[in-house]
């Protein structure tokens, strides 16, 4: 026997999703950063997991963008995303910053009570004892509604494992979705567009990461080097300036860092091109975040 599903990761931007999903596949896929609604596309990531009796489970888990009020379309496209993972999960695990009121809570109990769902207090290594305690409490109003409350730590690797038993207890009986060996269901061509992506929200100012986008637009995988050509799409000429930086030194570092990441993540050497290009409002055009990837109704 074998238990297999899907967990939807769901919760408020810089709640902790991202760094829970790399903690639990041991492995840095996800785009982590301190700003909000760094995630924008779902991810998929596998992880494999023997429960208290022995039985073999594959775990995949989604990472979904944050549960915020849309403001433009893009935001939109995103929501829609969560949306959707919800809707085709076995179980979501709401993850809340141990520091946040019980607020996000109930707002997401109003829309999503009908799915079985864990909670996953994250964060827990930034308050003292008698302070989680203190946070703990608000919740336990809310025990009817929940399989089980984890308080964690995914930047600490604490209390995972308690996690992956209780996600396990909710798993149907079903055979395997993917080759056990498989990380996760994303090409590496999305994931070499996410670490150029991460590179924009570590080096750039609060405005820029939100206004812009990557795309590929040439990858070619060989024996021992993979070439890429990307494109980092912005809004305004403002902001490409920005990116490109005076003597091309932003441009530069980002492309360099990026580089690396890829290079260490996939073990063979990587030719990487960037360049900055202007689309006026991309973000508010249904048509051109269709041609980027994203979904919207």
């Amino acid at each position: 026997m074998t238990k297999a599903g899907f967990i939807a990761l769901v919760g408020r931007p810089n709640a902790g999703k991202s760094t829970l999903l790399n903690a639990l596949l041991e492995e840095k896929i996800a785009l982590v950063s301190h700003k909000a609604n760094a995630t924008r596309k779902t991810l998929k990531a596998i992880v494999p997991f023997s429960d208290a009796q022995g039985v073999a489970c594959q775990m995949i888990f989604i990472d979904t963008p944050g549960l915020t009020p849309p403001k433009k379309l893009l935001d939109e496209a995103m929501q829609l995303q969560s949306a959707r993972a919800l809707q085709e999960c076995d179980v979501v695990v709401f993850v809340a910053s141990a520091r946040a009121s019980v607020q996000d809570y109930q707002d997401f109990l109003a829309r999503h009570s009908a799915k079985p769902h864990i909670i996953a207090l994250n964060k827990i290594d930034t308050l003292s004892p008698p302070q989680l305690l203190a946070k703990i409490q608000p919740y336990q109003a809310y025990s009817h509604a929940f399989k089980a409350l984890v308080p964690l730590s995914a930047l600490k690797q604490k209390n995972l494992q308690v996690l992956l038993e209780e996600i396990a207890k909710l798993l149907p009986q079903a055979p395997f979705y993917y080759d056990p060996q498989t990380l996760s269901d994303a090409q590496t061509k999305q994931l070499y567009q996410e670490m150029i992506r991460e590179q924009l929200f570590l080096h750039l100012s609060e405005e820029i990461p939100y206004a812009s986008d990557v795309v590929i637009t040439r990858f070619q995988e060989e024996a021992r080097l993979d070439r890429i050509e990307a494109q980092i799409v912005v809004e305004k000429p403002s902001q490409q300036k920005m990116v490109v930086g005076k003597g091309a030194w932003v441009i530069k570092k980002i492309g360099k860092q990026a580089r690396l990441k890829m290079e260490a993540f996939g073990g063979k050497k990587v030719f990487l091109r960037l360049e900055v290009v202007v689309c006026k409002n991309w973000s508010r055009q249904k048509d051109q975040l269709k041609n980027m990837g994203y979904v919207v109704e």
